[in-house]
């Protein structure tokens, strides 16, 4: 049942609840399963109805389900049974053994027996155990108090004991609104209708010498109440009278008025008296009378996919404060005026009035241009420079449409409409005025090669863009012949929506949790939704001024917002209630009447900016009234197209003079002037040219134009180059490579930031650790993990002995997380009981020890050689024994949507998926030679990586369990592919770093190709011990068997940081020469927060000062020239496929 469904049953329930329906409501709540009311369940159990109670129970898990499931039903039964002994009938007790307590004698067979021999009895109060046992009802008090533990922890009964928070007369209110919409749109509206039925819709008869309403357009979500009839039900004649009805009508039929005209012949006296602002010109257009189509407002339940389309429309992060009111503000964050990017860094010619703009979603500097002339340009902004540029070119006329030839040889002018970006930066879709697409694959700054040229539409393809419908990644396009279509990345037509009236303007694809969808707005101003099915239009409705207009999400994808100018040139930016498909917020500043489309965009969920009038306004998106406005220096063109960056920190506007400016706020300006180039951190496939560094390009010493660039030689063949930071130039005969030209070694690591002195560093030992200098060797940390919530650390030793230390709430530290500046306490449950592993029989020296923690922290697994414990993280008690040797499992990993799922790496070089729930190993993999070393999976690409021994990476198919891929890791010259190699995602489940004794690897995991390779050298060259991503993934540390530890850009894989061993231990822990780092961890929410585990058995969590604050320190400049970009592209040996978004 999808989830608008669901709350359907949540307005019955309170419907039958207000009606006394006691029966009926608790019946409802067992089929539906979505709601148990542990008041009903109380108040059964302790009337001993046990029968219902069980029955109650089935509508939301079965006795096998879980082991809390399995825990609630024997408690009860074992109840009925003692009960069953205490009224010495021995024939009830007998058949309550045999029917309901012998299905647990599976799972424990000792336990029955005592059960059983409870019979022998003449008072089972006799047995030990059950000696405290006193009357039944309290006996039933404390069972429950037991069963109500049970049932919070059980995750079948997660979301299910909290009965949603509703107004009184939920369903009533919304049939009463319902009701009050219908009349509105009667063509002969009476007062005080008399309604009689709900089967069918209200409509009023036409009476005998009353003169019809004059039909108006009112838009969907924005009706108004004709003034000369009351509110239904004025009179009594309500059907469903809730309590404070009239109020609760006229606040809930403001918000529906939001639009009404103030020229309509039906305007409202409610929205006359509200604060509600109208538009000027809605009501001029005069148009048939519209029937009440599928709309935004309405509960229509057509299909599942419709169920959730509507549902999409109400986000969580927006309470709502009436019942037809509208969502509450966003509170945002501070800011300041230094936010809006207004100044101006720099100004580049296109050669060609420029008609659309993109930045690259990840690589903030690169600027893709489509204008006038055809021509699609690649530029980059931190360079100043022309990357490429693609003149339009038909790549096969003769594979075009008749009309297409036609109109082609009739007038060859053609123009580009849209350029944009696919969501992670390697794909680029161009429309063009006439028919066509392309799409171009971004295989390096000068080798971007055409991928596709679809004939999509007859006439001009007025707007492009990219969605994942079905996790595919697919073009959407609309155009001239009003139609929208979807297209797969091979040319294939998947959808094709007809139902505009006129030419499609706009398109903007969107998802609300798993449904995606597309809106649509057409040149009269009409906006449809479309759902990826081909059944139609499920949205209906105009947009204000009836023209063309553009659509757009606010970054976080809860806030709508639309911008468009009508016929008469005036233009309306606004922000739309999704709930009701009504407007909620209406922009002023436009001041002049546009001969063109104003074109807006949106960033960091806080700001609107538009262009008019040789101007670039700015809002507060939670404020109606211009927030600022620059002329940028002068020279923008009349209606400005416009485009921010990711982060909102830049801005491209075009000018007149067939160009474009880049402004910056103060944190862009300092972004560019701290930019190294931005190639080396593209990752771009088969590149073959060695690219010259510029002269100096910093910010401050740019000319406000550029009047002159320079083109890479696309034919330049690829020259050699020397080995980059420890690379090892044999990798060339795999792949192709490009690293910028060698520098003087003077400068060689200018920008490295060296952490020598314990005073930049925050260090903190965990207590109660083995003594560091005469360290146990079977003490030293062999795995690592912070838990999930940031508040503890729990480290295993090759003991098998696991540790936990957890940071306590208080004025030093309110949130409770891991510190650097507090020593935490070493946790234990009273009983005193520790999380040992079982390793009887266990050579320790062999033994490879692993660890899993479940997300919620409830429990973790691991192994040390043995079998595989699950442990109870709160009393430390083993839950269960499972998988003995051998194999002895060498890998833990859970699957990341099912905790009852897990992914174990065996020392004979299978893994086995097994299911915890049922015991049972549902299929082994085997692909490697050795041991497996690391497990990791991808949710967006639906696969598990497995790393072994053997320098080996699999991927396998988590719907299939079959194997993908093999390859080997590349190993530097003269070095051996010995010892573990691991595997860890990137946050963006695409990037993975993999990292091995020899070397630092990010790969592709979608096409397993290597992007970036570092290999240990000059300032770290010791072997790596272990390497992690930080939690935003936007650093790499890694630790060196020398006490190093390194911190790296994990685009790059640039060497950003040198922790030295002196500014986290003790000279004497020093000169012992016993302690190296062997594992790393990094806190789940502090980016600049690690914990490394050692061979002497401490572990210490790090920070920067809190002077610092970060490891890595702004790099220095001189003479407008970055001192590190050289050594920052020297740093790796470079791959290039395309990079996804971060």
């Amino acid at each position: 049942m999808t989830s608008l469904s669901r709350e359907l049953v949540f307005l019955i329930l309170q419907f039958l609840d207000e009606e006394k329906f006691k029966d009926s409501v608790h019946k409802l709540e067992q089929e539906s399963g979505f709601y148990f009311n542990m008041k009903h369940f109380e108040e059964r159990a302790q009337a001993g109805d046990w029968d219902e109670v069980e029955r109650y129970l089935s509508g939301f898990t079965k006795v096998d389900d879980n082991r809390y499931s399995m825990k609630i039903f024997f408690e009860i039964r074992k109840q009925k049974y003692l009960e069953a002994l205490d009224k010495q009938d021995r024939a009830k007790a007998v058949e309550i053994l045999v029917k309901d307590l012998k299905v647990f004698s599976t799972f424990n067979e000792e336990l029955f027996k005592e059960i059983t021999q409870l019979l022998t009895l003449d008072n089972f109060r006799e047995n030990e155990q059950l000696s405290k046992y006193g009357d039944t009802k309290s006996a039933r008090s404390i069972m429950l108090v037991e069963l109500k533990k049970l049932i919070e922890a059980n995750p079948l009964f997660r979301d299910k004991l909290v009965f949603p928070t509703l107004k009184q007369a939920r369903l009533r209110t919304l049939i009463n609104q319902s009701l009050n919409w219908q009349h509105q749109l009667c063509k002969n509206p009476r007062p005080n209708p008399d309604i009689k039925t709900l089967f069918t819709d209200h409509t009023c008869a036409s009476t005998n010498g009353t003169r019809a309403a004059t039909p108006v357009t009112l838009p969907i979500g924005a009706v108004a109440k004709p003034a000369t009839y009351a509110n239904l039900g004025a009179h009594g004649m309500q059907p469903f009278p809730p309590p404070a009805a009239a109020a609760a009508n006229a606040n809930a039929l403001a918000g529906w008025m939001a639009n009404a005209t103030a020229a309509s012949s039906v305007q409202s006296a409610v929205v006359a008296a509200s604060s509600i602002p109208m538009l000027p010109n809605q009501g001029s257009i005069v148009k048939r009378t519209r029937t009440p189509p599928t709309t935004l407002g309405m509960l229509d339940y057509q299909s599942a996919d419709h169920e959730q389309l509507m549902k999409r429309f109400r986000s969580a992060a927006q309470p709502i404060s009436d019942e037809a009111s509208y969502p509450g503000q966003h509170q945002n964050a501070s800011w300041t005026m230094d936010d809006l990017p207004r100044t101006v860094v720099c100004s580049f010619s296109q050669g060609s009035s420029v008609t659309s703009i993109d930045f690259h979603p990840s690589h903030q500097t690169l600027v893709l241009v489509g204008s006038a002339n055809g021509e699609t340009t690649l530029w980059d902004i931190g360079l100043r420079e022309r990357l490429v540029s693609k003149p339009f070119k038909i790549r096969d006329i003769e594979a075009c449409s008749l009309p297409f030839q036609t109109s082609y040889l009739k007038d060859s002018t053609i123009s580009i409409t849209r350029v944009a970006w696919s969501p992670d930066g390697s794909l680029m879709g161009v429309a063009f005025t006439k028919h066509l697409i392309h799409l171009f694959d971004c295989q390096g700054p000068n080798d971007i090669r055409q991928l596709l040229e679809i004939d999509a539409h007859v006439g001009s393809v007025n707007d492009l863009a990219f969605s994942y419908p079905n996790k595919q990644l697919c073009v959407v396009s609309c155009g001239d012949d009003k139609q929208i279509k979807v297209w797969d990345l091979t040319g294939r037509r998947l959808y094709n929506f007809e139902g505009h009236d006129t030419p499609v303007y706009s398109v903007c694809p969107h998802h609300k949790e798993t449904i995606q969808f597309i809106f649509s707005t057409a040149i009269d101003g009409k906006i449809k939704a479309w759902l990826y099915d081909n059944v139609g239009s499920r949205v209906d409705y105009d947009a204000p001024g009836h023209g063309c207009t553009t659509m757009l999400y606010s970054a976080d994808g809860t806030r709508l917002f639309s911008c468009g100018t009508s016929k008469e040139g005036d233009s309306f930016l606004v922000e739309w209630n999704e709930s009701e498909g009504a407007i909620k917020r209406t922009y002023s500043g436009f001041r002049k009447k546009s001969a063109g489309v104003v074109q807006f965009d949106t960033t960091q969920n806080r700001f609107l900016a538009a262009g008019e009038d040789h101007q670039i306004k700015f809002w507060d998106m939670d404020h109606t009234n211009i927030l600022a406005s620059t002329e940028a220096e002068g020279g923008l063109a009349s209606l400005p197209r416009l485009r921010f960056n990711k982060d909102g920190s830049l801005l491209a506007v075009s000018t007149s003079d067939n160009g474009f400016k880049i402004l910056a706020n103060t944190e862009g300006l300092r972004s560019l002037r701290a930019f190294g180039r931005s190639l080396e951190g593209l990752r771009l496939h088969n590149e073959a040219s060695s690219i010259k560094i510029p002269g100096p390009s910093a910010v401050a010493s740019v000319s406000p134009a550029i009047s002159k660039v320079e083109r890479l030689d696309r034919s330049s063949p690829a020259r050699p180059s020397p080995v980059c930071n420890g690379g090892d130039p044999t990798i060339r005969s795999v792949e192709k490579t490009r690293t910028l030209e060698d520098a003087p070694d003077e400068g060689k690591f200018r920008d490295l930031t060296e952490i020598v002195d314990p005073m930049k560093c925050r260090v903190v030992t965990m207590p109660d650790n083995a003594d560091p200098v005469n360290a146990d060797p079977t003490s030293k940390v062999a795995r690592l993990l912070y838990t999930n919530s940031g508040a503890g650390i729990l480290a295993l030793g090759v003991n098998g002995m696991q540790k936990l230390w957890k940071w306590s709430r208080n004025d030093r530290n309110p949130n409770g997380k891991a510190t650097a500046s507090i020593v935490p306490q070493q946790w234990q449950p009273n009983s005193g009981l520790r999380m040992t592993n079982d390793i009887s029989d266990v050579n320790l020296e062999e033994a490879v020890p692993c660890i899993a923690l479940s997300k919620n922290d409830s429990y973790v697994m691991s192994a040390c050689g043995g079998k595989i414990s699950l442990f109870n993280m709160m009393t430390f008690k083993v839950m269960t024994t499972f998988m003995p040797p051998p194999p002895a499992p060498t890998f833990l990993a859970f699957h990341p949507q099912d905790n009852n799922i897990i992914a174990i790496g065996m020392e004979d070089s299978t893994i086995h998926i097994y299911n915890v729930r049922v015991d049972e190993v549902k299929t082994k993999l085997k692909g490697h030679q050795k041991h497996i070393t690391g497990l990791a999976f991808s949710t967006n690409l639906n696969i598990l990586v497995s790393s072994g021994a053997d320098a080996q990476l699999c991927t396998w198919n988590t719907d299939t369990w079959e194997k993908r891929k093999a390859i080997t890791i590349e190993v530097p010259a003269g070095k051996v592919a010995t010892g573990d190699t691991r595997v860890q995602f990137h946050s963006d489940q695409i990037r993975l770093l993999v990292f091995h004794e020899t070397q630092l690897a990010i790969y592709d995991a979608s096409k397993m190709e290597c992007l970036h390779q570092w290999i240990p050298q000059e300032v770290l060259s010791a072997p790596i011990s272990y390497a992690a991503y930080s939690c935003n993934s936007q650093l790499i540390y890694a630790a060196f068997c020398d006490g190093n530890v390194g911190v790296f850009d994990a685009e790059s894989l640039r060497l950003r940081c040198r922790i030295a061993p002196s500014a986290y231990l003790s000279q004497t822990v020093m000169n012992s020469q016993n302690m190296r780092p062997l594992v790393i961890a990094t806190h789940p929410h502090e980016p600049n927060q690690l914990a490394i585990g050692s061979t002497d058995g401490t572990v210490k969590v790090l920070e920067p000062s809190e002077s610092d604050g970060s490891w890595i320190a702004a790099a220095p400049s001189a003479n407008g020239l970055l001192n590190g970009r050289t050594a920052a592209s020297s740093a790796t040996i470079k791959r290039d496929p395309e990079q996804p978004q971060r």
